[in-house]
């Protein structure tokens, strides 16, 4: 686990300001004084780096120097790079920007007073300055700030793989190959989705889950499986812990099987795979979703702190998701990856009769069983909820939330988890289902815990 030590954040106008062109005026301006306050608020608070950029672009903006923010002056001007360093090789600035862009949806999420929001349009670094519209209805944003950004950038990520240097390697082609088309599809199935008058009316059965989940007045995480950070382990042949994963240790890892710029785009961008967006728009279907209270989160960009003030959905296990090992010392089952990362199982620390202390997938083979859990646990402070949808493999994963959401022997387990004054106990599902060509069928539960 990482220090929490506070970092204290510069206010101070930057340098280019503090020539004499930075006016009391400006000191005043309301747009500046937001900017502060966003700065001293808890996403930005321990992000030093992430505040200096903040106020970095605003005081150029409110200075009138827009035309100076660029890609290479803030990298010189915010990060310290050397006025000869080149924007295609070091993009730090543009991974920068996207959690920027992050943190400032959850401040203005959990600010919903602002009377001014502040936004950095996808493509450029110039800040956008929004008056909030007082007669604006929660209902009428259909999709969260966070979620935009996340979506419209996919399929940038991935055509920045150079497709030419894989065809050495058919099993990274094939992934790569897939992430672009999965992400261009991903597109348009949002577009499609946010637009369609019935998304709102797919009532699930299992709204106590969803109600607790969903419809309360702290936000809820949607954590989908970091792909990019999965395959590197498969390539290395290396788990990588939780708090590893963390620090960014697994970014230092040698990719041989890549030119330079492809394995920093590997190291850096934001995959992820299509069954688990198939997966956040059953969810965004519910009539519980609050498009107010529900955040998609990377997993890389995820904090600590994030899951013990707000509910969590995390989908995948542990091996491509490392934030799922959070659950693992309050439960009796839970998944763990070999060591070589070729396999990986499901353990039963407490078998009781009838069942398996471990159970393994052969998912070498096209058509196989595999197993899945669905997992609801206390959040890190013990007043919200974590929920965990995880697979030995992708047709699993899949397995957990097509019965979560639409089997009815679900029902049964949340009757019986349900406490005497309506709220949920803990529980563990155990599901068994056929993966054929990695599309899960059959999925059946064979064993639950109640705690």
């Amino acid at each position: 686990m990482t220090s929490q030590a506070t970092v204290t954040v510069s206010i101070e106008p930057d340098a280019a300001a503090s020539s004499g062109d930075w006016s009391e005026d400006l000191e005043r301006d309301p747009r500046w004084l937001l900017a502060l306050r966003v700065v001293r608020g808890r996403h930005l608070a321990r992000a030093p780096l992430l505040s200096k950029f903040l106020l970095h672009i605003v005081t150029e903006t409110l200075s009138g120097r827009q035309e100076q923010i660029t890609e290479h002056q803030i990298g010189v001007r915010v990060f310290g790079r050397p006025d000869s360093y080149r924007t295609v090789e070091d993009n730090i600035v543009r991974n920068y920007a996207r959690q920027l862009r992050r943190r400032l949806a959850d401040h203005f999420a959990a600010n919903p007073e602002e009377e001014i929001r502040i936004d950095i349009p996808l493509g450029a670094y110039i800040p956008v300055f929004t008056v909030r519209d007082v007669r604006e209805s929660e209902t009428d944003s259909q999709c969260s700030p966070d979620l935009a950004p996340v979506i419209s950038e996919a399929p940038v990520s991935a055509r920045q793989v150079h497709l030419p240097q894989l065809f050495h390697n058919p099993k990274i082609f094939i992934f790569a190959f897939a992430i672009a088309l999965y992400s261009v599809l991903l597109v348009v199935l949002t577009y499609l989705f946010v637009r369609s008058p019935t998304a709102a009316q797919n009532h699930d059965r299992n709204n106590i889950l969803w109600q607790t989940l969903l419809s309360s007045t702290r936000t809820t995480y949607i954590v989908p499986p970091d792909a990019g950070f999965n395959l590197i382990e498969d390539l290395t042949h290396h788990p990588v812990s939780l708090a590893n994963y963390i620090q960014g240790n697994y970014a230092q890892a040698p990719l041989s099987q890549f030119d330079g710029h492809s394995a920093e785009d590997l190291r850096t961008h934001e995959f992820t795979d299509f069954v688990d967006m198939q997966i956040l728009t059953s969810l965004m279907r519910l009539s519980e979703y609050n498009s107010q209270r529900l955040l998609l989160r990377f997993p890389r960009d995820l904090r600590l702190d994030d899951l013990r003030n707000s509910n969590a959905v995390i989908l995948g296990s542990v091996c491509s998701n490392p934030w799922a090992s959070l659950a693992d010392s309050n439960t009796n089952f839970h998944i763990v990856c070999s060591e070589d990362m070729l396999s990986s199982s499901i353990v039963n620390r407490s078998p009781l009769p009838g069942e398996q202390p471990i159970y393994v997938s052969e998912w070498n083979q096209p058509t196989h069983t595999t197993y899945a859990l669905i997992r609801l646990v206390p959040n890190l402070s013990g007043d919200g909820h974590l929920l965990l949808l995880e697979g030995l493999d992708i047709a699993g994963t899949q397995a957990a939330a097509e019965a979560l959401l639409h089997s009815a022997a679900i029902d049964k387990v949340l009757q019986h988890a349900r406490r005497h004054d309506g709220s949920l106990s803990s529980f563990e599902i155990l599901l068994r289902a056929t993966s054929i060509e990695s599309n899960a069928t059959g999925a059946e539960i064979i064993a639950t815990r109640i705690h």
